[in-house]
């Protein structure tokens, strides 16, 4: 990783450990870069909400229905990586002729490539979403109940649960709370607000990539290649995952920068400090595998390098400090974990996709980044001796016994998610990559052929090197849509919340919501967020923010919820609504008697005309997790006798919605 070394003298004792890695004269101070990073935030916040806008205005036919869309995503990826790769050349020319850059050039350099992330982002992804208002999966199983967070963070200012009333949130929701606080910035509701949300934050995250990677690599075109490689791995693998994608792409940077913070730089350990917290507020199995990367790192330091404690006090401060962050989102589920009496277990890692049974090998993959990932294992494996490209070794290596742990573990009734980590691996080998290719066109070409080069022949071989890896980046980069073409497929054929499909397709049941949310409001007088509902139809509460008696599956339920507990208590009343609650006083009571707080109304796919027999009964779904079968969740349904709701008596009123039977409690 080191072309030229800069050591700092305050720092001899240990100029092993902290030289600065320098392929060009563009290390960014740390006043700079603490400025680049706000400024490329700002910036390409404006860039990529713009283009967004533009986009919606443009009105492109959908994705696949017509190739036009596909065609103007190539053309933007082309565009982005073209303009880009020319500025970068310019850039290099400069630096090998040793001439001084035009001011005005200099900025233009700067706003293109911190930019150009953003344009990848937008052309890849955001062209061919641009007819839709939903995001990769539409709705579909897990999209749905990230969309509920969205929509039930925006119609309040805290964090409470995503489905249950009167607790807070398990799942890691600052990424949901921030887009929440920009939905209500710009009036958005919940569920329209995450496609924007999502571009606008791996967009950013791209962008800022490239300060953070100048200022660890002391280069201006490493950096951007580091960034767009990062970006263009992050939209293949895990672009659906939004709020994880993020996180992921910071990763190789946060294993560099934690192994310069246990050396004692400050701004290493500040920015690790940052991240970590913000990791684990967003997506804690990646803040478990970094917290364990850089633990194995401080411990080899401690044993064989430094020999002395000062990896294991900085490892320490790194921890406590991170977790304060953390704390902020955290605090509340735990502390009401260990002060309450709850018996519900969480069930998240209940999962074994077949993804998750098979080592990721990426390196082998024959594409462009199969290539750049070989490159980045021969490099971890022949420069392991640099500290800051052992920790991104040390890191990998984590990675891999995670995954095989995951495996294992799955034998004892549950997994440690390691087909998570694809993503990730592939990431940290294509950094690797990006920075051995670099090191071979400084150093090893001279070795090789050490005659002395000329510049116009060193500016040639320069051309050479970045046309040749963007061309094949190119070639990857539009293959992006296709490759995430189901996910967006289903952006199209899923009817979004205002009840039309972007395919122009009719509607599903979807149409009807509107008219169910008016009625629940008009019967009990209460506001949708402060109401609980029963109903299996769970798209119902990602659309509008109702608070859900019972949550989607046991897999993203709160255990704090109690869900199994829950589902008995439901099955009891829809059985005992043929027997000993059939009198509709009873079960009223049964209802309301109950450890939570009782349902307000219920929704559930019925014909309020039917006959009130158990054949002809109100379904409900109960979901029961059956893991390790796969697929892991089962759906039993139980019937609700509709005398209980329409006989003498009665407390509820019943309404027919569509297909819906709509019961609201008097």
């Amino acid at each position: 990783m080191r072309a030229q070394r800069n050591t700092t003298q305050g720092e001899a004792s240990d100029s092993e450990l902290t030289s600065v890695v320098m392929y060009a004269p563009d290390q960014l101070s740390a006043k700079a870069t603490l400025i680049a990073i706000v400024a490329t935030i700002f910036g390409s916040s404006i860039c990529t909400l713009g283009l967004w806008y533009l986009l919606k205005v443009v009105k492109l036919p959908p994705f696949g229905g017509s190739q036009v869309t596909k065609a103007g995503a190539t053309v933007g990826i082309f565009l982005t990586l073209l303009v880009t790769c020319i500025f970068v050349l310019w850039w290099m020319a400069d630096d090998k002729r040793g001439t001084t850059r035009p001011r005005w050039r200099t900025w233009i350099t700067y706003a293109v490539t911190h930019m150009a992330p953003a344009g990848l982002v937008m052309a890849a992804i955001g062209v061919p979403l641009s007819p839709s208002r939903l995001y990769l999966e539409g709705i579909t199983v897990d999209q749905g109940f990230r969309t509920q967070f969205l929509t039930r963070l925006t119609a309040t200012q805290g964090l409470p649960d995503m489905n249950y009333a009167d607790l807070p949130a398990y799942y890691p929701g600052a990424w949901f709370w921030l887009g929440a606080r920009f939905a209500q910035l710009i009036g958005y509701p919940g569920w329209a607000i995450y496609q924007p949300w999502a571009l606008l934050s791996i967009a950013v995250t791209g962008c800022v990539l490239v300060p953070v990677w100048q200022r660890l690599v002391g280069s201006l075109p490493v950096a951007t290649a580091i960034a767009l490689v990062t970006t263009a791995i992050a939209l293949t693998l895990c672009a659906f995952e939004p709020y994880a994608c993020v996180i992921a792409m910071g990763i190789p940077a946060a294993l560099v920068m934690g192994r310069r913070a246990l050396s004692g730089q400050k701004l290493a350990t500040v920015g690790v400090v940052v991240y970590l917290g913000a990791s684990a507020s967003t997506y804690t199995l990646y803040t478990a595998v970094i917290a364990l990367s850089l633990v194995t790192v401080s411990g080899l330091f401690f044993a064989f390098v430094l020999r002395s404690w000062r990896p294991i006090r900085q490892i320490i401060v790194i921890g406590v400090s991170s977790m304060a962050i953390a704390s902020i989102v955290w605090g509340p589920y735990l502390w009401l974990r260990f002060t309450g009496h709850y018996e519900g277990t969480a069930a998240a890692s209940h999962f074994l996709p077949p993804e998750g049974t098979v080592v990721p090998l990426p390196m082998f993959a024959t594409s462009f980044v199969g290539v750049l990932c070989f490159i980045g294992l021969i490099y971890l494996i022949m420069r392991v001796m640099d500290p800051d490209v052992c920790a991104m070794g040390v890191g990998l290596a984590v990675m891999y016994l995670w995954v095989i742990a995951s495996m294992s573990v799955a034998l004892s009734g549950t997994t440690l998610l390691g087909f998570r980590l694809d993503s990730v691996i592939t990431i940290i080998l294509g950094t690797a990559g990006v920075l051995g290719l670099a090191e071979l066109r400084l150093v090893a070409v001279h070795r090789f052929y050490p005659v002395q080069f000329s510049t116009s022949l060193s500016t040639r071989i320069n051309v050479i090197c970045v046309v040749v890896l963007a061309l094949a980046g190119i070639q990857y980069a539009q293959a992006i849509p296709d490759r995430n073409a189901h996910a967006i497929e289903l952006a199209y054929t899923n009817t979004d919340g205002d009840g039309h499909r972007a395919d122009f397709l009719p509607p599903d049941a979807t149409q009807y919501y509107a008219e169910v949310d008016r009625v629940i409001q008009e019967k009990t007088g209460k506001p949708a967020a402060d109401t609980v509902v029963l109903t299996d139809e769970f798209n119902f509460l990602t659309y509008y923010p109702y608070l859900g008696f019972q949550a989607f599956t046991s897999h993203y339920a709160n255990p704090l919820g109690e869900f199994e507990k829950r589902n008995a208590v439901i099955e009891n009343w829809a059985s005992q609504s043929w027997d000993s609650l059939k009198d509709p006083q009873d079960f009223d009571r049964a209802v309301s008697n109950v450890p939570w707080r009782s349902p307000d109304a219920f929704v559930l796919r019925a014909d309020s005309t039917g006959s009130s027999d158990s054949k002809d009964g109100w379904n409900f779904n109960l979901a029961i997790d059956i893991f390790p079968s796969n697929p892991n969740v089962w759906f039993k349904g139980v019937r609700f006798n509709p005398e209980v709701f329409q006989g003498e008596n009665s407390p509820w009123t019943v309404t027919q919605v569509g297909p819906f039977v709509v019961v609201t409690h008097d």
